[in-house]
């Protein structure tokens, strides 16, 4: 594997070992013993995926390149090929992309250095899959037969597309609840009412309504009595059921905001995965390319608070 573009690259063992890679790096602190540069090329608003990375390579011990479009020759007409080119030629050792084109790392596929997909468009968010999967397989220890609802704007969510296929090739039963004009046909699985869906949910995996990718209006007016979890659609949920979103999260759209810090939600708990996941992803990748191997890491046991 050259570069981490979709999680449809890798097979349920990788997966798995991803996992624990994962669950390793929560437990204790790694650190990479020579010089390397990450740079972030993020040229799509990020709060969590940006930071995450960001802390991901610093915890690693990589050398952190970070990128503004709006301060870069991107403004004088550059293309996204010669930026990803600028930080190859001057000694970036890998590059962790964001691009609101859905297949931009078609251009970058010669580079002598690895990528990871921070997000492609609509179509790919591989790490934010790889994190709620962990994130699952916290609360329930596997995906075989675990039933599991996305609810929200699926077609213009990368995550519900990266999350759809994983979660199916793991066993897992999925199903998708939108409201009308958000439905995406391409996505084979059954779509369920809300009403329906909290009932039958394991994980109630929710999505915000993307206005920026939107290219016709849809009516907004109670979006979160008609399609969103409201808390009386909580308490019909089951007792161990979880509710879970990739955020930011519009507050009183597709969510009651009294849910979002309930007993129920992970929401922050995905975010704290996503900087392990994002570890486990990265020295997989250098390890791959020969730049990280195991004598070259230090290990050391340290108490994370987190059981």
């Amino acid at each position: 594997m050259q570069h981490f573009i979709s999680v449809d690259q890798l097979s349920e063992i990788d997966i798995f070992n991803l996992i624990k890679k994962a669950e390793s790096y929560r437990k204790h602190e790694y650190q990479i013993n020579q010089q390397l540069f990450a740079a972030n090329l993020f040229f799509e608003p990020s709060t969590r995926t940006k930071t995450s990375f960001i802390v991901a390579e610093r915890k690693l011990g990589l050398e952190v390149l970070d990128f503004h479009p709006e301060a870069s020759s991107v403004q004088k007409g550059e293309s996204l090929y010669d930026t990803v080119k600028t930080f190859e030629a001057i000694g970036a050792n890998m590059l962790v992309i964001r691009h609101e084109d859905d297949h931009w790392y078609e251009e970058v596929e010669g580079l002598s250095i690895p990528v990871i997909n921070a997000g492609a468009g609509k179509v790919e968010h591989p790490s934010q899959c790889l994190l709620d999967l962990l994130t699952i397989y916290q609360e329930f220890g596997g995906f075989e037969g675990i039933h599991i609802v996305i609810a929200g704007d699926i077609k213009h969510s990368r995550v519900a597309r990266s999350n759809a296929k994983a979660l199916d090739r793991l066993g897992a039963k999925v199903y998708l609840t939108a409201a009308n004009g958000y439905q995406d046909e391409t996505l084979q699985f059954p779509y369920i009412s809300m009403d329906e869906a909290v009932k039958i949910c394991d994980v109630m995996m929710l999505l915000r309504v993307q206005h920026e990718r939107h290219t016709e209006h849809h009516q907004m007016i109670n979006y979160l009595t008609t399609y969103g979890l409201t808390k009386e659609r909580e308490q019909k949920m089951k007792e161990k059921a979880i509710i879970m979103h990739p955020a930011p999260v519009n507050r009183g759209v597709e969510i009651d905001a009294d849910l979002i810090e309930s007993k129920r939600s992970r929401i922050f708990k995905q975010m704290n995965n996503g900087v392990f996941i994002r570890m486990a992803m990265i020295s997989h990748l250098l390890q791959k390319w020969g730049m990280d191997h195991e004598h070259h890491i230090e290990k050391r046991e340290i108490f994370t608070g987190i059981q």
